[in-house]
Formats: C-alpha cells, sequence, structure tokens
C-alpha cells in the first residue's frame, strides 16, 4: 500500500501543474490585436458647399379679386387668362340706388347754395343776422359731405385692375349676386417672377443680398439663375429655418410651381469624410489617433455635402482622424495606422 501511494504522488502533482497552466493560457486573458485603420491628417481644405433646398415659384404681385360691396353684377369684363392694364374696368354692382340718393343730394345742395348765396348778400347790408346765415353755410357744406359719402360708396361697386397682369380663370357670371366673400377672379403679375425658399439656420452664411442662386424646374431644362432681393430678418422658431426671396434674371416660369434652389459656393475649412462621423444622441464624434490609442472626440460639424462635413468645433489642424474601421474601434483601444489618405 504504501509504495502505491508513492507511486501517485507525482502524477498528482503534475496533473496540478497542468490545470495551473491551463489557467494561465486562457483565450480571454490574451491582449487583443490592435485594430488597422486609415486616417487623414486635418488640415484646412478648400470644399463646395452643393445645398440643394426648395423653393415655390411666386408672381411678384398677385391678388384675388373680390366686391367691395354686396349685390349684383350689372358688368363683367373678366375674359379668361387676357392681358389687361391697370385701372381697366373689371366689373360693376348694381349702384341705381346710390345713383338715385345721389342725385337727391345735388338737388338739395343746389337750393341750399342759392340760400347761402341770398343771405351773404344780405348780410353784407345788415338785412340778416350772422346766425341765419351761418346755419345756410352748414347746410351747404353737410351735402356736400353726403355727396362725397355716396360718391366713395358709389366707386366701391367698380371693381378695378390695380395692376397690370394676366387674369386667372373667371369665377362668376354677369347677373350673379355677389358679396365681399365672393372671388370674382385672379390677377397676377408675370413679367416678373420671384423665388421662396428656406435655409437652415446652420446655412445662414450661405445666403446674402446680391448672391446669384441656381434654380432647377421640372417644367424647364435650360440653366436659370436668381439674385437674391431680400431675406427674413427672423428665424423660424419652430423651424430654426430662414426665410429668402429670389428674384428670377431669366427664364419662364409658372407661379406656383415647385423647384430646387442649389447653393454652390466654394469654402475653405476643416473637413472630414462623412462616414467618419459617428451620431450621438447629444453631439457628433469622430475617432482620433493619439499615441496609438483611439481617442473619440465630440465635434460640431457646419456645411456638408454628398462626400464630406466640415468641423467648426473640436478638431485641430494637425489631428489624426480616423476616416475607416471606425465601428471596430473602442475608447483607449489600441489602433494600427494601416495608410494615411489625403485630406
Amino acid at each position: 500500500m504504501k509504495f502505491c501511494q508513492i507511486l501517485a504522488l507525482p502524477v498528482l502533482l503534475s496533473a496540478m501543474i497542468s490545470c495551473n497552466s491551463s489557467a494561465k493560457e486562457k483565450p480571454g486573458t490574451k491582449e487583443k490585436p490592435p485594430v488597422a485603420v486609415d486616417v487623414i491628417i486635418a488640415a484646412k481644405t478648400e470644399f463646395t458647399s452643393d445645398i440643394e433646398v426648395n423653393g415655390t415659384v411666386l408672381s411678384e404681385e398677385m391678388v384675388e379679386l373680390h366686391p367691395e360691396v354686396g349685390g349684383r353684377l350689372t358688368y363683367l369684363n373678366i375674359p379668361d387668362g387676357a392681358l389687361v392694364a391697370a385701372g381697366t374696368v373689371l366689373a360693376r354692382i348694381n349702384d341705381a340706388d346710390l345713383q338715385a340718393q345721389l342725385k337727391q343730394q345735388q338737388v338739395q345742395l343746389e337750393l341750399a347754395q342759392k340760400t347761402e348765396q341770398r343771405l351773404n348778400k344780405l348780410l353784407t347790408v345788415n338785412g340778416v343776422d350772422q346766425a341765419t346765415y351761418d346755419a345756410a353755410l352748414s347746410q351747404v357744406n353737410l351735402i356736400n359731405a353726403n355727396i362725397n359719402i355716396l360718391r366713395a360708396q358709389i366707386d366701391k361697386t367698380v371693381i378695378k385692375a390695380p395692376f397690370s397682369g394676366h387674369l386667372g380663370l373667371r369665377l362668376v357670371s354677369e347677373g350673379a349676386y355677389v358679396s365681399t366673400s365672393t372671388a370674382i377672379g385672379t390677377l397676377q403679375q408675370t413679367d416678373k417672377i420671384k423665388i421662396d425658399f428656406s435655409v437652415p439656420e446652420s446655412y445662414e452664411n450661405l445666403v446674402k443680398i446680391g448672391k446669384t442662386v441656381s434654380i432647377q424646374s421640372n417644367s424647364s431644362t435650360e440653366e436659370i439663375t436668381a439674385t437674391i432681393s431680400a431675406i427674413e430678418p427672423q428665424i423660424n422658431t419652430a423651424t430654426r429655418n430662414l426665410k429668402v426671396r429670389a428674384r428670377l434674371s431669366h427664364g419662364n416660369l409658372n407661379p406656383g410651381a415647385f423647384v430646387k434652389v442649389l447653393l454652390n459656393e466654394k469654402l475653405t475649412g476643416i473637413v472630414v469624410p462623412t462616414n467618419s462621423i459617428i451620431p450621438d444622441a447629444l453631439s457628433n464624434q469622430v475617432v482620433l489617433v493619439k499615441n496609438g490609442k483611439a481617442k473619440f472626440q465630440n465635434v460640431e460639424t457646419g456645411i456638408r455635402n454628398s462626400d464630406v462635413v466640415e468641423i467648426t468645433d473640436g478638431l485641430r489642424i494637425g489631428d489624426t482622424v480616423v476616416v475607416s474601421g471606425v465601428l471596430y474601434v473602442r475608447q483607449n483601444g489600441t489602433v494600427k495606422i494601416k495608410k494615411v489618405r489625403n485630406g
């Protein structure tokens, strides 16, 4: 028995050494190999903005024609799509009662003026007191005021073209009863066209009064340009967009049409490829290489196009930015630079 115990002891020691050796060689304890990445060196670079926003074509002037008073249309001159000059009479409302009242006031005015003239002569020879003459003069002035009121009311029964332009489609017929809310047609000044569009506030520096922008339309294949003429001074608090208006220098677009406005401008700044940006709930990040380790850096972005994004804050010239293998690196993880690309 003792001999067997002596033989078993070396075997037991050998097994224990083998177990300890296996525990030291567990795969989890080995250091992971460095991640191979491509990088660029941050530097000032010239790039193109290539910003595209939606716009709406508007006529220089546009009005929906409504009568100022209600009544029956006795005259209608709204040929569909016709060109009319400013001041052209387009419609008349029945004003027979107003004309009758005007005639009545004119007859009363004639009598009142004769009375005033007769009393004025008597006043010069003290044939009448001043109060009687003043009453007669006041009556003349009152009737004149009533006549002016009636003429203003008659003027409201006439609808005239406020400016030269093209009429739209006629919406009513002669003889119809209309009210102040009834639209009888439209008038648009189409010889001058403007385009309204909105840009995000981050692109505010791309729009300046006098700057030329390119216009793309589905209805026209020619290159169209427009000049920015006005910028809304306040940013919309709901959309954080800035409203801009441009006027066409040439081209034939229909009011109401949809167009694309291209804000192309050459800029200079620090840019990185779009795929190197890591979007985060609170900020955007890039991965920097410092002393062979990956460091995640918060950055502020600016203008972007299909290829690159401008970095306005968070990067310095000379920083090494990871542009490939971004998804495989970890904070403070070891990286191996495979290639330095051109920025």
